[in-house]
């Protein structure tokens, strides 16, 4: 029986989590589909224009994600302070912008007299929203609901588009973080759906590279990388963008079977500064998702996670034991 949210869900242990929706359905999210001769290469759209939507909505930051023929790829941060830090008039301006709200809580945005009861009413409707503003479970349902809305009405049909949960996996230290940005960001070349990382379409890598090359500036609906890592680390992903993407690029190189035995003595100083081994990387870069289950990272770090959240027995010890030493 699949583990309920509030047990995979924990910023004491981590605020980064990897979360993957999966269609139900035959019928492509997104892609050419051969046996209906149907073209829903379109709808790669509908999803990266509503994530880049809910990057400015919500107080959760978007590191990475890949957008596939019938999945998706998301790596998030809750950023639980930022909602923290919101007053009530931006609370409720930023939920009016996916949502209607209630007809008290947009005569209180346009400034309009109301009463202390219906004040109090609106008040206790903001703090709802404010928590739900740093809940995965309220972005992935903000996410999926008017895609499936969207699929569904294209295709003349009704019922599931989505698997009914998505899954999420914490990523509970930097070697777990890295990875599995890495992870998402080669999907489609796995896939063979692109021949680099930044020939690929409908990536957060393609946004990240487009963006450095036009301005140097990064994206605003990406979580930023460290300019300069330093203690105490600033609000940001802790590694530099150019070593990311240095890593990026010789793990894309190293998967690819041509390429095989080909790349040099080399390495990306990332890898050096997070202690993995070559092997071990390229291991979790290709088969995250097949062999990480609830928790990604050190022992220590999943036995600590394992028990605030409650586990009897933590998940993924052997794993941890052999990859993230």
């Amino acid at each position: 029986m699949p583990k309920p949210r509030k047990m995979q869900v924990s910023l004491d242990a981590t605020p980064y989590y990897h979360c993957t929706s999966r269609c139900v359905r035959r019928a492509f999210l997104c892609g050419y589909d051969a046996l209906t001769n149907t073209d829903y290469e379109h709808r790669r759209q509908w999803v990266e224009d509503r994530i880049h939507l809910l990057a400015e909505v919500f107080c959760i930051d978007v590191c990475a994600y890949a957008v596939m023929s019938n999945h998706l790829h998301l790596v998030l941060h809750i950023n639980q302070q930022k909602a923290l830090a919101l007053t009530e008039k931006e609370i409720c301006a930023r939920w009016h912008r996916i949502y209607k709200g209630t007809l008290l809580t947009q005569k209180y945005e346009k400034n309009e007299n109301l009463t202390d009861v219906e004040l109090d009413a609106v008040a206790i409707k903001i703090e709802l929203w404010r928590e739900q503003l740093f809940d995965i479970s309220w972005f992935m349902r903000a996410l999926n609901e008017p895609i499936a809305r969207m699929a569904n009405a294209e295709d003349h049909c009704t019922g599931s588009f989505w698997e009914s949960r998505f899954s999420s996996q914490a990523l509970l230290d930097e070697k777990a973080l890295a990875a599995c940005m890495a992870y998402v960001d080669l999907n489609p070349v796995r896939a063979k759906m692109a021949d680099t990382p930044e020939n690929s379409v409908h990536t957060s890598i393609k946004l990240r590279v487009n963006q450095l090359a036009s301005n140097q500036n990064q994206p605003k609906a990406l979580y930023p990388f460290v300019r300069n890592p330093r203690q105490p680390m600033p609000d940001c992903l802790p590694f530099k963008l150019d070593d990311y993407l240095e890593l990026v690029d010789w793990t894309g190189r190293a998967v690819r079977s041509d390429k095989r035995g080909s790349i040099g003595e080399h390495m990306p100083p990332i890898l050096t500064r997070l202690g993995i081994a070559p092997a071990e990387w390229l291991i979790l870069t290709t088969q995250f998702e097949k062999r990480v289950s609830t928790f990604a990272g050190s022992e220590n770090a999943i036995r600590l996670a394992a028990e605030n959240l409650g586990y009897k027995k933590p998940p993924g010890i052997s794993l941890a034991r052999s990859l993230f030493v």
